[in-house]
């Protein structure tokens, strides 16, 4: 019977686990490091990146960018590729939304005290 009690909260854990968002790894005065799961179709919330950032894909797929307001962005990132992306512009908001079947993995790296967009 206890078996069967953990391993229903093992699936229990599993399904809750299971969400599109964000987990902190690391920060200090310069960077700002995160790993994002988005689960396909379900979005990011709207928001912004007012520094530029690294993404590592641990988990590829196709992203597509919806700006608020503007035009989207459609990404193809494949895992074990890091990707450059630069600041927001200022005023702006998009939503990340993985257009597949299986969830993209990715690892960020945002820069807090560089203002380069190369």
């Amino acid at each position: 019977m206890v078996g069967i009690a953990a391993f229903a909260g093992g699936v229990t854990f599993a399904q809750t686990a299971a969400q599109t968002g964000r987990t902190p790894q690391f920060e200090n005065a310069e960077v700002k490091v995160w790993k994002s799961v988005v689960l396909p179709h379900s979005p990011l919330p709207l928001h912004r990146h007012d520094h530029p950032r690294v993404i590592i894909a641990l988990e590829g797929g196709t992203m597509n960018v919806l700006q608020k307001g503007g035009a989207p962005e459609i990404h193809e990132w494949k895992s074990g590729n890091a990707y450059w992306l630069p600041a927001n512009a200022p005023g702006t908001m998009h939503q990340d939304v993985n257009m597949g079947d299986k969830p993209i993995v990715v690892m960020v790296v945002e820069l807090e005290t560089s203002t380069s967009t190369q």
